[in-house]
């Protein structure tokens, strides 16, 4: 089955993210091909895949990382609650505010805890301190890390473990207020423990924001995502609700994907 194939990819009602042919070409060589879904609004969507399928690219599309990129050239449409992410005039860095992003490798500033957390409310030119101390405060929660920090806020955010640093990122992620948080396999460089702690923290974060999270963990998606996409060589294969897509794949790849045949 093929990703044009109607039977593999659901309808979103009212998205917050809507893509419709989207095309990605570094150079000459097609990253991602025609395509077409929506991304439900505060709910967590999964992408998964083998490497090299376009996941990361996809993601990185939402909030035109891959400007960064030479030679990146996109074709489609992509859109925003309706406004094109595309479009020249947009400012870019307002749209990475509305689209936050934790990477798979934590990337706390060499600055202090606090400072790391409000630093996007600096950057907007906030700096009263009464606002800066609630949003940090506000944000240190809503990532799981308060208690564990609130006495060291001073101390340099480097000294933190490997998973405190990855919630102090999505601490900072979300002290901007985003709509959409996008998760490049944040749980990939942690250990066991921490992982659950991150799971949990994607599952009671989907209450307030969209996330979008790849994934090469089949366990982890199927635990946090309420609809999950199915990449394979640039084609989005199979689109559906996570339960769907798991135990009665409308796809013969995704299938032997979710079994292990390949991947």
């Amino acid at each position: 089955m093929t990703a044009n194939n109607d039977k593999a990819i659901c309808r979103i009602e009212n998205p917050v993210l809507t893509l419709h042919d989207l095309n990605l070409f570094y150079g000459s060589t097609q990253a991602l091909q025609e395509i077409t879904m929506g991304f439900p609004r505060r709910q967590v969507t999964a992408l998964i895949g083998p490497s090299g399928c376009g996941k990361s690219t996809l993601l990185r599309c939402f909030n035109r990382m891959n400007d960064l990129v030479e030679n990146v050239r996109i074709e489609g449409s992509l859109k925003l609650d309706g406004q094109e992410i595309n479009d020249p005039d947009l400012d870019v860095i307002e749209l990475r505010r509305r689209v936050g992003m934790v990477f798979q490798k934590s990337n706390p500033f060499p600055k202090s805890i606090y400072e790391n957390v409000v630093y996007g409310l600096r950057i907007a030119g906030i700096n009263q301190r009464q606002l800066l101390d609630e949003t940090a405060e506000k944000s240190l929660k809503g990532a799981g890390l308060w208690e564990e920090v609130k006495d060291r806020l001073s101390e340099s955010a480097l000294s933190l473990s490997g998973g405190q640093m990855q919630r102090l990122c999505i601490a900072r992620a979300i002290a901007v207020s985003p709509e959409i948080i996008l998760m490049d396999e944040p749980c990939s460089a942690l250990d066991p423990r921490s992982t659950a702690r991150v799971e949990e923290l994607i599952v009671e974060l989907r209450k307030n924001y969209t996330i979008i999270i790849v994934t090469h963990n089949m366990q982890q998606a199927g635990r946090v995502s309420d609809y999950t996409a199915f990449l394979h060589l640039g084609q989005l294969i199979e689109y559906g609700s996570t339960q769907a897509v798991f135990t009665t794949p409308a796809s013969r790849q995704t299938e032997d994907y979710i079994t292990g045949r390949f991947g």
